[in-house]
């Protein structure tokens, strides 16, 4: 099966590597000194994985032609470019594994809604200064149909990057898990780059898991309001903290922040990374196109709604 990943910062670089020295046919787009560097390096995995791995590095998308399975790994902001620069290729299907929701939508147009499936990925990890990827979190890439259901192609896909080394799964609720995702991202990613703090430590302060509380229980609103479930369990309880008293709620968030702490303890959110390398970060796709929906919705979310404009002057300053 021939991968093609379009990104080469932290998770694309792990899904990349992973994927090669497992035996699959991998190409992976960078640009600029970073694919000088992995071209030249090959692309090296520390922390969880140890090992180099001889990935085909293109810098020129246009010489692609057609791709059994193409991962979008790009920032939110790149998207547009990222994709009009291989929307000529012929691709079997095609899964983004960025942060959001609005994915799928710009997927479909470019390459036709049969060929998208749904995908979150809870990877952790960091490209180092020394272009190494640090992988920290090995949590699961979950992939599959976007009208639910069983998908033969969802199945194939998980199934070679389980053999390759890599967690993942298969759901026939695709959408629940995105936006499972999505909500729980909002609240801890606007508290990483407000606090400038390791993931762990706001989320067992009482005062911040309260904040990343409220932000969870007030996102949570668009999905209830379009149909879209929640996610029982998994790593924030969703279905608790969006219905439990508030202080219960933070209660729960704490004991998570807690238990974080000893998992991986100096994890530090990708938006918070790259406000730290002076980065743009992903506002306006995440943040903002939550408000907008949220207006065309008539929902209010006041503390989502403060966070990205603090976010949006954060992005600006950065730039």
């Amino acid at each position: 099966m021939k991968f093609v990943v379009l990104g080469a910062g932290a998770l694309g670089s792990v899904i990349a590597a992973y994927l090669a020295r497992g035996g699959e046919e991998v190409a992976l787009i960078a640009r600029g000194e970073r694919a000088k560097h992995l071209a030249q390096n090959g692309v090296t995995i520390t922390g969880l994985g140890d090992f180099t791995a001889a990935v085909e590095i293109i810098e020129d998308p246009g010489a692609l032609r057609q791709a059994d399975v193409l991962i979008l790994a790009v920032k939110t902001y790149d998207t547009a470019a990222a994709i009009a620069s291989v929307r000529h290729m012929d691709v079997g299907a095609v899964f983004s594994i960025q942060n959001g929701v609005m994915k799928n939508e710009q997927l479909a147009e470019a390459f036709g809604r049969a060929a998208v499936l749904g995908s979150v990925s809870m990877i952790g990890g960091a490209v180092q200064d020394d272009g190494t990827a640090n992988y920290i979190m090995a949590n699961p890439t979950i992939i599959g149909a976007l009208a639910g259901g069983a998908s033969s192609r969802a199945d194939e896909i998980a199934g070679r990057m389980k053999k390759a080394g890599l967690a993942a799964a298969v759901s026939d609720n695709i959408l629940m898990e995105e936006w499972s995702k999505f909500v729980g991202w909002l609240a801890v990613s606007a508290l990483a780059v407000m606090t400038r703090a390791p993931t762990w430590t706001f989320l067992a302060d009482p005062d911040t898991a309260r904040i990343v509380v409220r932000i969870m229980r007030e996102a949570a609103l668009l999905p209830s309001h379009l149909g879209i479930p929640l996610k029982a369990g998994g790593p924030f309880s969703l279905d608790a903290i969006t219905t439990l008293d508030e202080d219960a709620a933070v209660a729960l968030t704490q004991k998570r922040g807690e238990a974080q702490g000893k998992e991986a303890p100096t994890f530090r959110q990708s938006m918070l990374q790259d406000v730290d390398k002076g980065k743009r970060i992903e506002v306006e796709e995440t943040f903002g196109y939550l408000m907008q929906q949220a207006k065309n919705h008539g929902l209010a979310m006041p503390t989502v709604e403060t966070c990205y404009h603090i976010l949006a002057g954060v992005s600006r300053l950065a730039q």
